[in-house]
């Protein structure tokens, strides 16, 4: 547990509480041996990077790291790839010991570059931590000069070199020269004889003959049979022209067409490689495009991986099929998996085999296009647009080629911009306010919002050069390759580049708070006493208001709440169910509230009633001075402390002594979105309309009504729900719900 300064260094292995594993914290030497010799070393008062506050955390969640092992870990961009970093320590050791004037690869737009490093150090001018993440400046050579991404400056300069020579890379994307990582070896010559000797896995290619041909295809499946080991191979068309089909042969009649010596010819899919002409420029092509390419039929897919394969001389891309009985393979290619995606939908194929879907072309010439710097197709909208009316949906955002095209690790973006601004305009006042930023408000209005809300569909490209703009803003060298959070895209866009006002203002529960947090999201915490066992978000919000001593200083205009959960396998809760309507007066610092007995002006609080159920299952308990009397009569409420509660003026003076007892009305927002993360992939729901089945699912956008039958079922009815067995993707919605979004309809621009 050794550092070079006065700190020892640990990641958090696992999640405790809203703590997220894979992030990094530390703790102060001399702190850490008072503890020791006090034997109280096994609860640890670290301190997470970016925040001031200590977490009290058991030593069995937190593995030592060294402060230059730390470093390199904090320039990866998320949790999960922390994690993931872990699994191999020898590349972070080796990484550690890199020196400058070190030959080495870099990985840069998914090719391997030589180079030598020029630079190890911070990106960051500033910051509070004791330590920031370290990354490697690398100056491209020979061959690979000119195909980098600056010349040595990032914010400010760290090393010259000529133009577009210089990258900026974490370990994980570095590698000394002897050591170049997805090299396709040269096939090796191999007898027929090794067969006995090499296992056949599912994806491989293989040779069968008949009495006439030979023949070839990929193995489908392998299992065991009363003759022996058999093997389902899915064939290629033959000489002939005849279609493929399937076959099972035994194991020993088969051979691996590596095996045979074969040139680049071989196919790498499950089709003949039928040319198609391919595409001039194979940059054109990147993970996240929409592809097409002739197999036995014209197939359309997306790019979900493009790399080298271990047997293979040609770049390779991974494709996700549309049509999932085209395909052969999970993204798993001779027992590694290369991308993820449901069985049988995925393929591999030459890369130079797939041209970009000529569908997608069509779409182009809707809109009035152009070019920006770097000569890509964007689409602008002049025009402002206001949100998709209930009744145009199902024409002009449902069905192919709608939505925002996803592309590169783009989903948090797309799902938040499209749950943001499709159908809801409680937030326009960012795309109109007066700003410094005037690019990124424009292309986020012209080339996002309009077109979205004109034709229903953003190309990939459009949502790119945002994030290019956003790069180039936050000085982050991933933002143009990495998954982010869409709180934190949201948070960036609202707070640091638009300069929105803060869209909470929080206070205590008795309102007297020294300073409101103002905050532009709200993550909910729950304690440990709770007994919730299928929440709504009604409960989740007021129980974390509850536990912070936290109340509103005054309705939002849209309120944006993050659940308590990180990732599929640290879910608080197995299903969610989302509050179509959030009833915030009882979380209103200063507001008429009403008594939860006669219904009447309440000028009592009880917070020690909060979780007394004979009231109501949860919530904030108002009471008027009578009622109060009644209920802290009881002997188990004696002990009860109720705080005086003053209405606004104006209600006083409208209550004439019996006369006119007035109800105090109800402030509520209405649900518009839910963002949901299963597997680190976003999607979204949105609510377009008032009927109840008026809901539509952003990822290939569809309608699901189906979602509006079980938001209306009894508790019980819904907790006996098999999630795998729910209609449509309603599963998603309740079991996967990560961010909601409410909005105040007063406070819309359009109306």
């Amino acid at each position: 547990m050794a550092s070079a300064d006065n700190k020892f260094y640990f990641i958090i292995t696992t999640k405790h509480g809203y703590i997220s594993a894979g992030e990094i914290c530390y703790i102060d030497k001399q702190r850490f041996f008072a503890l020791e010799k006090r034997n109280d070393a096994n609860i640890v008062p670290v301190v997470r990077m970016g925040l001031f506050s200590d977490e009290h955390l058991d030593k069995a969640l937190l593995q030592p790291l060294s402060r230059r092992s730390a470093e390199l870990l904090l320039a990866l961009e998320s949790n999960e790839k922390r994690l993931s970093a872990l699994k191999d320590p020898e590349v972070l050791e080796e990484a550690s010991h890199l020196s400058k004037d070190t030959q080495v690869y870099v990985e840069y737009k998914e090719q391997w570059l030589k180079g030598v490093i020029r630079y190890i150090g911070s990106l960051t001018s500033y910051s509070s931590d004791p330590i920031t993440g370290v990354y490697f400046g690398v100056e491209l050579q020979g061959e690979d000069k000119g195909k980098g991404q600056n010349d040595g400056s990032y914010i400010k300069t760290h090393f010259k070199c000529p133009k577009d020579s210089g990258v900026f890379a974490p370990f994980t994307r570095v590698r000394p020269m002897y050591q170049k990582p997805s090299a396709p070896p040269l096939h090796s010559q191999s007898s027929l004889s090794m067969t006995s000797t090499e296992p056949l896995k599912p994806g491989d290619r293989v040779t069968f003959f008949d009495d006439k041909n030979t023949h070839h295809g990929m193995v489908m499946n392998i299992t065991d049979s009363q003759e022996g080991k058999m093997v389902l191979i899915s064939t290629d068309k033959d000489e002939d022209g005849k279609q493929g089909g399937e076959i099972r042969l035994p194991l020993d009649c088969v051979i691996k067409e590596e095996l045979l010596n074969k040139d680049e010819t071989e196919k790498m899919d499950t089709f003949p490689s039928t040319e198609m002409g391919g595409v001039a420029n194979s940059d054109e092509i990147t993970v996240g495009s929409l592809v097409q390419f002739l197999g036995k039929t014209l197939v359309y897919g997306t790019v979900r991986w493009i790399g080298y394969l271990p047997d293979k001389l040609e770049k390779i891309a991974g494709l996700e099929l549309e049509d999932s009985s085209a395909g052969v393979t999970d993204g798993t290619y001779k027992g590694k998996q290369y991308f993820n995606c449901s069985p049988h939908c995925g393929v591999f194929v030459k890369l130079s085999s797939c041209r970009p879907d000529d569908r997608f072309s069509g779409v182009k010439k809707q809109f009035n296009g152009h070019s920006d710097l770097d000569g890509t197709f964007v689409s602008v909208e002049q025009e402002n647009v206001p949100p998709i009316r209930t009744e145009d949906v199902s024409k002009r955002l449902i069905g192919k080629m709608k939505g925002i095209q996803g592309h590169c690790n783009s989903c948090y973006m797309d799902s938040a911009l499209f749950s943001v601004f499709s159908c809801s305009s409680v937030l326009d006042s960012l795309l109109f306010k007066s700003t410094e930023h005037e690019t990124i408000q424009s292309i986020l209005l012209k080339n996002i919002v309009n077109p979205l809300r004109k034709h229903g569909f953003v190309s990939e490209r459009n949502v790119m050069n945002l994030r290019k703009q956003l790069q180039k803003r936050e000085h982050c060298p991933t933002y143009t390759t990495d998954e982010k959070d869409p709180e934190e895209f949201l948070s960036l866009i609202m707070q640091e580049i638009l300069f929105l006002d803060p869209l909470l203002k929080l206070c205590n529960q008795s309102g007297r708070m020294q300073k409101e947090q103002s905050c532009y999201y709200y993550q909910i915490f729950m304690d440990y006493n709770h007994h919730l066992v299928l929440p709504t978000v009604q409960q989740l919000l007021e129980h974390s208001f509850y536990s912070n001593s936290l109340k509103l200083a005054e309705v939002p205009a849209c309120l944006i709440l993050t659940m308590p959960r990180s990732g599929k396998s640290f879910k608080m809760f197995p299903k969610i169910i989302p509050s179509t309507e959030l009833d915030i007066t009882g979380l209103l610092v200063d507001g008429p509230q009403q008594c939860v007995l006669c219904g009447q002006l309440a000028n009592v609080e009880c917070a020690e009633c909060f979780r007394d159920t004979v009231f109501s299952d949860t919530g904030f308990k108002y009471f008027c001075e009578k009622c109060s009397t009644q209920v802290h009569s009881h002997q188990h409420r004696r002990c009860h402390k109720p705080n005086k509660v003053l209405p606004p003026q104006g209600f006083f003076s409208s209550q004439s002594s019996g006369s006119d007892r007035r109800t105090p009305p109800r402030e509520k927002l209405e649900l518009f979105a839910v963002l949901c993360i299963e597997t680190s992939h976003y999607v979204s729901f949105v609510k377009y309309g008032p009927k109840d089945t008026d809901w539509i699912f952003f990822d290939k956008v569809r309608a699901c009504p189906e979602v509006g039958q079980y938001l209306h079922m009894p508790l019980a009815q819904l907790a006996n729900q098999v999630p795998r067995e729910m209609e449509g993707v309603a599963k998603r919605l309740f079991c996967d719900g990560y961010m909601y979004l409410y909005q105040s309809k007063s406070m819309s621009l359009y109306r």
